[in-house]
């Protein structure tokens, strides 16, 4: 067993106001629990992870190339691995979110980002 407390989890901002945490995973799946401030998106972007992003709080609009979901709270959404995609709070309100990847990845992700 590898518990992780939510204080203590690796934590890391993309972008001020956008804060991502990893929770317990692995190499094969990782856990990052996420809060989006109001009128954010993240860039689209794509990835080898297949990815299951979960609303906890507040609302996330998900955007591919080809469709676009709104998720409220506890709603989810799976994206195939290379699926290009963006996620936005287009509320006035913060949105918190979970994103699920298999495999398992870091903040590398981000970090090494050009």
């Amino acid at each position: 067993m590898k518990p992780v407390e939510f204080d203590d989890a690796e934590s890391y901002e993309p972008e001020e106001g956008w804060g991502r945490r990893a929770l317990a995973g692995s190499d094969e799946f990782t856990f990052e629990w996420f809060e989006k401030p109001p009128g954010h998106s993240s860039p689209m972007h794509d990835h080898e992870n297949e990815q299951v992003c979960l609303c906890l709080e507040g609302e996330l609009v998900v955007h591919t190339e080809d469709e676009t979901v709104t998720l409220e709270e506890y709603d989810s959404v799976w994206l195939e691995s290379w699926e290009s995609h963006r996620v936005e709070n287009a509320s006035e309100e913060r949105a918190v979110g979970l994103d699920v990847f298999a495999p398992g990845r870091s903040f590398d992700f981000w970090t090494d980002r050009e």
